[in-house]
């Protein structure tokens, strides 16, 4: 399930990604001194006091510009935003208070989100420099916090503040009881007419001209299925047509409702069958791990035969080979037809993509496996594989030991996973297989 999210915002050059990449212990975001290197958001995972927080670093906030790359900058910053529990402010005290600092925290304040002011750059052990009170001016209710992120000084504080202000795990608990449906697809799809159905209400606006809903949009809603929250989006364009700032930011949100989702609805317009388009958005949700349904949404504006589905599916599959784990349902959601059964998918991929394996069963399964069709060699040398182990779930990923990385063909990794998939039934989730050579950390 989805972890709090904490969004690193502020200017350009204060260390935001030095600080971030302190917090998730790796070196993951480029450090250097020159503002605007962090052009997008990078998201790593940090704990705290038995907490799991998932870090966004962003890139620089100039509140007023004309360069383009800035202003892109500022729209994933934005993103960032919307999205987070709470915001770390980074200001830096060597530049001291400067007027781009009071137009950001003018723009936090607006956020409505939990904000931690952060004066970074106070890298001397002791009193803070006599600059770092000018930031007492931007009228944040708690003290700045004291930081050098070079050092990792005031990081504790820092995480301490964090806790504070997130939800309570009570309350996340709670949050995390809902399967999270991320509903994605092209403009026009029917996207929107869709949740409307599910709903029993005219909750999306629906409109024929493409693009119509811009923003991702969250609906809780409970039936005899359970409890799911569903999550609009604007239709993805294709990329030459994304050129107005408003289309920019459809895009970066449907990637962020894919990436905060536990379960995908890839919906099809019938009416013009599979795209590249549409095989782009599904690559989406494939690359980000999630478990996928495709729904062929307008089936009753399609005249049929007793092949139409099967030609469809046919079609569907081919496009998107990487993807024939994703089980494919005709709907409409201007009749209702079928889309009840949705649910019935969404819960079982999404258990699917929750199921562990015990080691000593997935031995078994390998070592049958290994009987059935030898490890393939080269030049003399054959591959031996040690055993395997799942290493995580949501996808369900497995690591597997073995003498020699290059020996493991791609061939034979596709018949581990199918095996694998034809024993525990890992039907709609995509699952991870990682090879590595014995010895390897």
């Amino acid at each position: 399930m989805a972890k709090p999210i904490i969004a690193i915002v502020g200017r350009p050059n204060v260390g935001k990604s030095t600080l971030f990449n302190k917090l998730i212990g790796e070196r993951r975001s480029i450090v250097e001194d020159t503002p605007g290197v962090t052009r997008d958001r990078i998201y790593g995972e940090c704990e705290w006091n038995g907490r799991r927080m998932t870090v966004i670093d962003t890139g620089g906030i100039e509140p007023k510009t004309d360069d383009n790359i800035l202003k892109s900058m500022r729209l994933q910053a934005e993103i960032a935003i919307e999205s987070a529990d709470v915001i770390v402010f980074m200001t830096d005290v060597k530049a001291g208070l400067v007027a781009d600092d009071r137009d950001i925290a003018v723009m936090l304040k607006k956020s409505g989100k939990p904000v931690i002011l952060c004066v970074n750059k106070c890298d001397r052990v002791g009193q803070p420099p006599y600059e770092y009170y000018e930031f007492f001016e931007l009228g944040y209710e708690e003290d700045p916090i004291v930081l050098s992120s070079l050092h990792g000084t005031g990081t504790g504080d820092l995480l301490d503040a964090v806790i504070k202000n997130l939800p309570s795990e009570t309350e996340e608990e709670e949050e995390n009881d809902r399967i999270k449906i991320a509903v994605i697809g092209k403009p026009n799809a029917g996207k929107s007419s869709l949740i409307n159905r599910i709903l029993g209400s005219d909750r999306m606006i629906v409109s024929p001209i493409a693009g119509t809903t811009r923003d991702a949009v969250d609906t809780n809603i409970d039936n005899s299925h359970g409890k799911y929250t569903l999550i609009d989006t604007a239709g993805i364009r294709r990329s030459a047509k994304v050129n107005d700032r408003i289309e920019k930011y459809s895009v970066l949100r449907a990637h962020m409702a894919v990436e905060r989702a536990d379960v995908c609805f890839l919906v099809i317009d019938a009416t013009e069958g599979i795209t590249e388009q549409d095989e782009k958005i599904a690559g989406i949700a494939h690359e980000t791990g999630k478990p996928c349904i495709i729904a062929v949404n307008k089936w009753d504006a399609i005249e049929k035969d007793g092949g139409t589905y099967e030609e469809y599916r046919k079609d569907i599959y081919n496009s998107l080979s990487y993807m024939t784990y994703a089980p494919m349902i005709t709907l409409s959601a201007k009749t209702g037809q079928r889309v009840d059964n949705l649910f019935e998918l969404v819960n079982t991929a999404y258990e699917h993509s929750c199921l562990r394996i015990g080691t000593g069963a997935l031995n078994d399964v390998l070592r049958e496996a290994m009987e059935r069709v030898q490890p393939p060699s080269d030049k003399g040398k054959r591959l031996k594989i040690y055993y395997m182990t799942q290493v995580s779930v949501c996808p369900p990923t497995f690591v597997i030991f073995c003498n020699d990385v290059e020996l493991f063909h791609f061939s034979y990794r596709r018949y581990i996973e199918n095996t694998l998939r034809t024993v525990f039934d890992f039907s709609g989730t995509p699952i991870n297989i990682v090879i590595r050579e014995r010895g390897e950390d």
